[in-house]
């Protein structure tokens, strides 16, 4: 114990020395014309409270934490996310445009009104408005050439669709400009949008015949035009995935009531901590303080954090023994607080439209991964501890208010050629999946929901009441559920096809299909996958536990982009006092937390955990749990966790088919991100929005370095391949 005391005596003493250090020698680093710019903003919103850290006059954003702002290695602003904080006052465009490093805007789901921002800077790749009051026209979206997502929906926005605003936006990916009040016809200067995978015009008063020019925009897959004014026919050779066109006149199709027009109510969420990045944690760039004084009360302070923090992190070192192979926990949905377990399961669908937020939190949408982000409603409690599971009985659930197609078991079984073992793909913890080919060519796969793991489809309402919330699950990184079949007491679930397979076939089972799984792609990989896990944990409310995540639920389509799987089925699990454990679920072990092995309980912070067991399958290429290697070897976790902050066992675990290629600065730096996420105690974990702020900065890195054209599979921020990049 005394040599416990000493160490803490030095190891306080030292550190409070060079906290003192750089406290003397860094002063402001924030530019000045962003620093005046920032407070300029500050007045513009009142000066809210709620904007920690900011100041009317002078002060520093990169150097102090403002609220919300995150800066580049060199101290210039790229993002303002100040997502659901009830901002009042206005944003102008000027004030924007002198953030000349601005990347990311998001003032989402706030009272902000005042006409709309018309010239915003042009490095932006992500602007989020929606859910304000802004009103005016729609801003010179022409001069954001770098933009990926556009969310503008839920303002008041009048006028007609300037032609010239579509002309450069060659890398856009998704557009919303639903509910407002937008006039005129759809240019067809839309075909320029080539990258463009989803659009949403829905609610508006817009008219005229769609251009046949969206014929052109081959990688559309989200196509929503409900309650227009829309006439004439559908454009030649123009099929979407997803195309909602109710509520129009178009000829050619039967056209269905659309969507109630009333914009979803906007329900604010507890902020999720804005600019904060647990990237803080590892590195030096900007180690602050803000009040030198009382130097000896500092110190004090400083000691017993120093103590709290030896006693807490000691055990961490012991993960190994908690690595277990768990249970079948049974969980959709949990309260708003992460670590909270409710004992009694409950399953009440709310009203169509009652409940929904549309509620983009940060770093949500800050990739070309993205499209809009509307979450569930919200569903009354359901347990997130095995075994203590009842259902309740529901309400008789209204057909017509499933967004989703109805199929029948003929069309199913046709298209499948009656569920053939030639068609069977896979096969998961929910039953069987099969590649359903359509008479018009569209494939499809279809999920055989087996009655004997998942209790809750035995009854219609209830199974029905599971499909409604999985309807309103849309996120560009999760696979999309496009249809349903009740009938002849079959339950099948009909989700998109997603072209490459799962993640762990490629990196396990491919072969020389590996090389395609570049340092880039991988990054690439893991960010869109943590894009999904931060979709479901923090814009869902109440937030919605995945509960199975690995890497065979990862599925890749052409341009390795990540679509993850069974988002929401936790929904349909068994539910009892038994503990059963089938085949299928012996796959998951190596992914679980140890709180799931110990208790049974599963919270999104276990969801944390199961992902950064796939950012280890990523960075060394090997299986979870693998029987063929040594001993010592079999468990990643076990075995990875002790590297991780060694340099030289780091680049000995990295996988070989790397060969090598990738940067050293950064596989530092995603060591430290997987490092948190499998911190066996679940309160160590970060949410899943700094698990995003971390990769997305470590992406950030390599381009504000070097900027250069999209040369890898679609990658937005291309890593460089030498040290120095990143």
């Amino acid at each position: 114990m005394d040599i416990t005391r000493k160490e803490l005596g030095v190891g306080a003493i030292l550190v409070f020395c060079t906290l003192m250090s750089v406290m003397s020698s860094v002063n402001g680093v924030s530019d000045p014309s962003e620093v005046n710019a920032l407070s300029t903003m500050f007045n513009d919103f009142n000066q809210d409270p709620r904007l920690t850290g900011w100041t009317q006059n002078n002060g520093d954003p990169c150097g102090a934490a403002w609220f919300g702002i995150s800066c580049s290695p060199d101290n210039f602003i790229i993002s303002i996310k100040l997502p659901s904080l009830g901002l009042n006052g206005k944003m102008q465009g000027w004030v924007l445009q002198n953030l000349n490093y601005l990347q990311v805007v998001d003032v989402s789901n706030n009272n902000i009104t005042g006409e709309m921002p018309q010239q915003l800077p042009s490095n932006i790749t992500e602007l989020y408005l929606n859910n304000n009051q802004f009103t005016g026209s729609l801003p010179q979206l022409d001069q954001l050439p770098s933009v990926l997502v556009i969310d503008l929906s839920n303002n008041k926005l009048t006028g007609n669709i300037n032609p010239q605003i579509f002309t450069a936006l060659v890398k856009l990916t998704s557009l919303d400009l639903s509910f407002n009040q937008l006039q005129g016809s759809l240019p067809d200067t839309v075909k320029n949008m080539v990258a463009l995978q989803t659009m949403n015009l829905q609610n508006n008063q817009l008219s005229g015949q769609l251009p046949a020019s969206l014929s052109q925009l081959t990688k559309l897959q989200t196509f929503n035009v409900e309650n227009n004014q829309f006439t004439g026919n559908l454009p030649a050779g123009f099929s979407p995935q997803t195309y909602k066109y109710g509520g129009n006149q178009l000829n050619g199709v039967q056209s269905p009531p659309g969507t109630p027009a009333n914009p979803s109510p906007k329900t604010p969420s507890t902020p999720s901590g804005g600019g904060s990045s647990i990237s803080s944690w590892f590195t030096n760039t900007r180690i602050i303080a803000v009040a030198a004084a009382g130097a000896a009360l500092v110190l004090v302070i400083f000691s017993i954090f120093l103590f709290f923090c030896v006693i807490k992190k000691k055990p961490k070192r012991t993960r190994d023994d908690h690595e277990s192979n768990p249970g079948n926990s049974k969980t959709w949905f949990i309260p708003e607080k992460d670590q909270q377990v409710i004992k009694k399961r409950e399953f009440e669908p709310a009203a169509p439209e009652k409940g929904i937020i549309e509620e983009p939190q940060e770093d949500v949408k800050a990739s070309s991964q993205v499209k809009t982000l509307k979450a569930p409603p919200s569903f009354k409690n359901v347990t997130v501890q095995a075994g203590a599971a009842t259902k309740t009985s529901t309400s008789k659930v209204n057909r017509s208010n499933i967004a989703l197609t109805p199929f029948s078991v003929a069309d199913l079984q046709a298209a499948t050629n009656s569920f053939s073992q030639e068609n069977l793909i896979g096969e998961g913890s929910m039953g069987r999946v099969y590649r359903a080919e359509f008479a018009n060519g569209q494939v499809l796969v279809v999920k055989k929901i087996d009655s004997m793991n998942a209790s809750m489809v035995e009854n219609e309402d209830d199974f029905l009441s599971v499909v409604q919330g999985l309807a309103r699950l849309q996120h560009t990184n999760a696979a999309e559920l496009v249809g349903y079949c009740v009938e002849h007491d079959q339950r099948l679930l009909v989700y998109e096809y997603i072209s490459r397979g799962t993640l762990y076939e490629l990196l396990h089972y491919s072969g020389d299909n590996t090389k395609g799984l570049t340092w880039n792609v991988r990054i690439k990989i893991a960010l869109g996958s943590a894009r999904a896990l931060e979709y479901l944990h923090e814009v869902c409310a109440p937030p919605v536990v995945h509960r199975n995540f690995k890497s065979a639920n990862i599925l890749l389509d052409d341009e390795l982009n990540p679509h993850v799987s069974d988002c929401g089925l936790a929904a349909l699990a068994p539910s009892g006092s038994e503990r059963e454990v089938s085949a299928q679920m012996l796959g998951s072990f190596g992914y679980s937390a140890p709180e799931y092995a110990m208790s049974g309980t599963y919270t999104v912070k276990s969801d944390v955990y199961s992902f950064g067991v796939v950012m280890l399958e990523l960075l060394t290429g090997r299986k979870p749990l693998d029987s063929t290697r040594p001993r010592s070897e079999q468990s990643l976790v076990r075995w990875a966790t002790p590297q991780l902050h060694d340099i030289d066992a780091l680049a000995r675990m990295v996988d070989p088919t790397l060969k090598g290629k990738y940067p050293a600065k950064s596989l530092s730096r995603l060591a430290d991100i997987v490092a948190l996420c499998v911190q066996p105690e679940p309160e160590f974990r970060p949410p899943m929005s700094e698990v995003v702020q971390s990769l997305v900065r470590l992406m950030q890195r390599a381009s504000l370095s070097k900027r250069r054209s999209d040369s890898e599979a679609g990658l937005d921020y291309v890593i460089e391949p030498s040290e120095g990049s990143i």
